[in-house]
């Protein structure tokens, strides 16, 4: 496996491996129209595009397959973080959040993780502040305000 910055040429793979990873791994956790707001089958792409570009964006690659990404921006926040459905537990999102965490210099990291990602995070050290109720296309659902200071 090869991790690489993003290219807008990984949009149409990423976001295809953004919508089945939630539909599959996160279904657990949450409803249906939960996921369907979290991840509807249509996305912005201009908009999931200009935020790549502008984070540091990485994807992880094998034999031509992206099997996970994951985007922080200079404050530490870290927006996205995904592995492919099929190649969950295999320590691709240890070494994407490794290598965007060593790329930005911040003292705090932040991000908000859904149940499922809760634990792997808590698992890195990064501590909950709170939960919260994000809504989305008027459906309401739970992620967590986590941080982890260096």
């Amino acid at each position: 496996m090869v991790l690489r910055p993003y290219t807008s040429a990984d949009l149409e793979e990423i976001l295809t491996l953004f919508y089945e990873t939630v539909h599959t791994v996160n279904a657990r956790d949450y409803t249906p129209p939960q996921l369907d707001a979290w991840a509807p089958r249509t996305a912005d792409r201009a908009r999931w595009d200009r935020t790549l570009r502008e984070h540091t964006s990485l994807v992880a690659v094998e034999n031509g397959q992206i099997l996970g990404f994951g985007d922080m921006d200079a404050t530490g926040y870290l927006d996205r973080l995904y592995v492919h459905k099929d190649h969950q537990r295999q320590g691709i999102a240890t070494a994407l959040c490794d290598a965007l965490e060593a790329a930005v210099p911040a003292p705090v990291l932040t991000t908000h993780a859904s149940i499922t990602a809760r634990p792997f995070f808590a698992r890195r050290g990064y501590t909950v502040l709170h939960a919260r109720q994000v809504e989305r296309f008027g459906v309401v659902m739970t992620n967590y305000a986590m941080e982890k200071r260096r």
